[in-house]
């Protein structure tokens, strides 16, 4: 009797041997974190860039197709069967599995190109948003016309020292509740800004904006090429937001069965691309509809009153970005920590644990390996976003490099594969159409990005974050 109590409460151990405790819930948190970042700010200017008609196609659009890849894409959590196959831990080792180890380089590149890059972004753009805080309390005190410009070193190795600390958690599973406060925060700058564009476009008594976006000349408008390039890189603004398939694999392995995982994870990627794309689109139009053809890169800063909620939205951002940055490097912690355990069996370093007693009667339990090198991890970001203030123009060509071969080309490939798709067949051709236009996407996108960056060249100084 005593054994078939203990069989009852103890909790169910997968195939693998390994515990997973997550639900559609939490994988939905983690999904929703992953997709919205700060760069919903920028999605006014986004839809300004590309006019009334074309700017909700392409918001509408690109949820659709990242829904739909993400689907394909959660098939293949388990090979060569979608239910009772062989687990895949990681992205590259569904690519592995499904396409054979040549197609894993270039995987491996651009997954953790774009991982790395986005945490540079966010690390960046969190030293903007506490400045944004400092700015905002320094005019509604001094005066709109004060000059309150700021200086965001210290911000930067500040948030830096906060991620060394943080990522010295297990796993993405063990991330689960910063995740979810994470997607909390972003709810909340997003309803913030979606309420300030609310309530500017209620006061103008009209909507602005044009069919066709910004103009080209005359008063208020640019020149062809700047309008040429912002057009371009508003497509890939719009595109990237949405891109988190990258991720879609590791945060699928945190999930518990039954019932089959594929089937948790697209509900979840249902879930979560559906409140985002209901975000985006509110937010891209309203926001539109309020400024115009002059929506500012960050709709935050379209506004100066009220300061306390305009704060509340930045403070919110920086919340949701120390979450995002965790989402975002626990994969790459996972995979090189991986690889050295396996090519040092033998080093203490790599794997003999060591347990720090916290408050409480818990124990936080750590590798050398873990403390140094992910602490080496931060430290190296963090002075790379020192350097590179522009580096969020750069993200923009990291994220159009990896666009299409993660969110599309590999998903696509892989599926064809194990669903043995036959050539030729209407399903192929529909499939290999949305590559070659995802491949498209993301070369004109690179090619804005590419002139963003030139531009910004000359009004770059290292190691000085201004804003």
């Amino acid at each position: 009797m005593d054994v078939e109590k203990v069989a009852e409460v103890a909790p169910a151990v997968d195939d693998d041997g390994r515990l997973r405790t997550g639900t559609v819930w939490t994988a939905t948190t983690h999904a929703i974190t992953a997709i919205i970042g700060s760069g919903v700010l920028a999605l006014p200017w986004s839809v300004a860039q590309m006019g009334w008609i074309l700017g909700p196609i392409a918001l509408v659009g690109c949820a659709y197709i990242t829904y739909f890849t993400a689907v394909l894409l959660s098939d293949c959590y388990r090979s060569p069967d979608p239910v009772h196959g062989k687990r895949n831990y990681t992205y590259m080792d569904a690519v592995r599995s499904c396409l054979g180890p040549r197609d894993v380089a270039l995987c491996g590149i651009a997954q953790y190109a774009i991982l790395w890059g986005a945490i540079v972004g966010y690390t960046i753009t969190a030293a903007t948003g506490i400045m944004s805080v400092v700015r905002s309390n320094c005019r509604h005190y001094k005066g709109h016309g004060a000059d309150c410009s700021q200086e965001g070193t210290t911000y930067l190795v500040l948030f830096g020292l906060v991620e060394v600390v943080l990522s010295q958690l297990p796993s993405l599973e063990k991330v689960t509740f910063i995740s979810i406060v994470a997607a909390v925060m972003s709810f909340t700058y997003s309803f913030v800004a979606l309420f300030l564009s609310a309530a500017k476009f209620a006061t103008n008594h009209r909507a602005y904006g044009t069919i066709l976006g910004s103009k080209i000349g005359g008063p208020g408008g640019v020149s062809a090429p700047t309008r040429t390039w912002n057009f371009l890189q508003a497509l890939g603004n719009i595109a990237f937001a949405y891109t988190y398939s990258m991720l879609l694999i590791e945060i699928q392995d945190t999930v518990k069965s039954p019932p089959s995982e594929n089937v948790t994870m697209k509900r979840a990627s249902l879930y979560g691309i559906g409140v985002t794309t209901a975000f985006y689109v509110s937010l891209g139009c309203i926001g539109y509809a309020a400024f115009g053809n002059d929506a500012p890169g960050n709709i935050l800063t379209g506004f100066d009153e009220p300061f306390w909620l305009i704060d509340l939205a930045n403070i919110a951002v920086v919340i949701h970005l120390v979450g995002a940055y965790q989402v975002y490097a626990q994969p790459v912690f996972a995979c090189y920590e991986k690889w050295l355990r396996s090519r040092y069996p033998e080093s203490a370093f790599f794997h003999r644990e060591y347990a720090l007693r916290l408050p409480g009667g818990r124990a936080m339990r750590f590798t050398m390996c873990k403390l140094v090198l992910r602490t080496a991890f931060v430290a190296t970001t963090t002075i790379v976003s020192l350097m590179l203030p522009f580096f969020n123009a750069i993200l923009g060509l990291l994220g159009a490099a990896a666009f299409w071969p993660l969110t599309v080309y590999f998903p696509v490939t892989m599926y064809i594969t194990q669903a043995k798709v036959p050539r030729g067949s209407r399903k192929w051709l529909a499939l290999q159409a949305l590559n070659v236009g995802a491949l498209l996407v993301s070369l004109l996108a690179a090619v804005g990005s590419v002139a963003d960056i030139v531009q910004r060249l000359g009004h770059v100084t290292m190691f000085k974050t201004q804003l």
